[in-house]
Order: structure tokens, then sequence, then C-alpha cells
């Protein structure tokens, strides 16, 4: 598969699973969200927290890509989160409207994406301050790596309250030949 076709499933598929699990938790009242459960970050709500954080991060960084692409235009108007478990919205549901307002920016912005910026560096400096170059081709594969691992713990977490998403597999994105 092409390197552009791989990051344009990868997006899709973080749509969609954070639809489903947006949709999962909306099944549990706020409490047993916020519930402190033993997790890396805490609750079902501190997981899906550090997804909006570290998705933030990571998105304002891929705003400086030489190409300036348009379609991460408003990343680069919104505050730079200060840390990786600092708590954006009070609510699940601002989360949530938040959670479907960065996977369309993402899905939009993959649709643009060319080869050549795929090959491209991009410079970043990490939450500690300490700058780096790296191939951005690398860098998207690390985001979506990223929001899988923590999907995956937040659908145990879920899974721990009772709440069962569903198949959670990448397969059910892949087209049948």
């Amino acid at each position: 598969m092409p390197r552009l076709e791989q990051i344009r499933l990868m997006a899709a598929y973080n749509q969609w699973m954070n639809n489903r699990l947006y949709e999962a938790a909306a099944g549990l009242p706020e409490e047993a969200l916020r519930e402190g459960r033993k997790a890396f970050f805490g609750s079902i709500i501190g997981t899906l927290n550090h997804l909006l954080v570290a998705d933030t991060i990571w998105l304002q960084r891929f705003a400086r890509h030489p190409s300036l692409h348009p379609a991460l235009d408003p990343l680069r108007q919104w505050p730079a989160p200060q840390g990786l478990s600092q708590l954006l919205f009070e609510s699940f549901g601002e989360m949530r409207e938040h959670r479907v307002l960065l996977d369309r920016i993402i899905t939009e912005w993959v649709e643009v994406l060319s080869e050549a910026d795929l090959d491209r560096a991009v410079s970043y400096a990490n939450t500690q301050g300490t700058p780096f170059s790296r191939d951005f081709h690398a860098l998207l594969s690390h985001f979506f790596n990223h929001q899988t691992h923590h999907r995956g713990q937040a659908t145990t977490l879920l899974s721990q309250a009772g709440v069962d998403v569903g198949s959670t597999d990448l397969l059910n994105l892949i087209p049948v030949l």
C-alpha cells in the first residue's frame, strides 16, 4: 500500500475508533468516566483527555511543516497544552465535540498531503523544550500509533466499567479485494 494511502487509512481508523470510544463512553455517567481506575492517566476521562492533549501537541508541531497546510490553520491559533495530563475540558460533552473537530481536521489535512511532504523533516521542541528534527512520515506513524496505544487502554477501562466497545480492529476498514 502506498504511504499516502496508509496514512489516510490510519486517519479514517482514528476517526472511526474515536467515534466508537466516545459513543461507548457516553453510556456511562460522568462519575464513572472520572472514577480512578489505576490507569496511567487515571480514568476513562483522563485517558481520552490525554489523547486530545497529545494530538493537539503533535498537530501544532505538524502545523509548522514547511508546506504550512491550511487545514491546520486552526491549530496555529490554539494555546499549546502545558502538560500531557492537562485537563482541556471540564465536561465529557465538550471533550467529545473537540474530538470530532480534531478528527475532522486530521482527515481533511491528510487528504491534501503529498508524497513530497512525507519526505520533509519537521523541526519541533518536545514538552521539555529539547529541539528535534525528524522525518515527517515517521512522525505521522508515531502519531497514529500513539493514538492506537491509548485507545487500547481506553477500551480496557471501558470494559472494566461494563461497556463493550465491540471490534476495534483496523481490519474492519481495509477493503476486501
